[in-house]
């Protein structure tokens, strides 16, 4: 009980040490990809949380790598682990998901709260502009590749058409 108390308070501190702008960057770089995925399971699409698995696990895992190798100090300090910015990487990871699943609609709020997020990073002291960009591409990269567009089960119409034929096709999704 002693050490979660203390834990609590020092959060707190932390939390109060900290600028407004800072603090919403951090709570937006996990809170873009929680919606993200939680997108998937108010949805039912089992596909879509294996899309975000892969996508969002690939994002984390190749910033800390390239963090590792690259050492840029960061600066406010002497942290070698600026280049690329993982608040950004994981907040476009999340934006750049929604975008591929669900569209432009649903992702530009998204896009918007993940830009804030690398503005936070600069603002902060935390990073550089070229550490925010390349975090974004990363996000946008994997996400981009790994989510495919959202697709509703059941029974689905298209039109089609051509020179010989004009009719319908049926598709049905399970």
């Amino acid at each position: 009980m002693g050490k979660m108390l203390l834990t609590l308070f020092l959060f707190g501190v932390w939390l109060h040490a900290k600028s407004q702008v800072e603090k919403a960057g951090d709570i937006l770089t996990l809170l873009i990809p929680a919606v993200a995925y939680g997108a998937t399971l108010y949805t039912g699409d089992k596909e879509g949380q294996l899309e975000f698995y892969k996508s969002y696990a690939t994002t984390v895992i190749t910033t800390d790598i390239l963090k590792r190798i690259v050492r840029e100090k960061r600066p406010c300090c002497d942290s070698p682990y600026s280049f690329p910015s993982g608040h950004s990487s994981s907040a476009f990871a999340g934006a750049a998901f929604i975008h591929e699943k669900y569209g432009w609609k649903y992702a530009v709020p998204a896009y918007l709260a993940a830009t804030f997020t690398a503005y936070s990073r600069v603002y902060a002291k935390k990073h550089y502009l070229h550490d925010v960009v390349a975090g974004a591409l990363l996000g946008i990269f994997f996400s981009r590749y790994f989510a495919t567009p959202y697709r509703k089960k059941g029974l689905s119409v298209a039109p089609q058409s051509d020179a010989d034929f004009v009719g319908a096709t049926l598709h049905y999704r399970w």
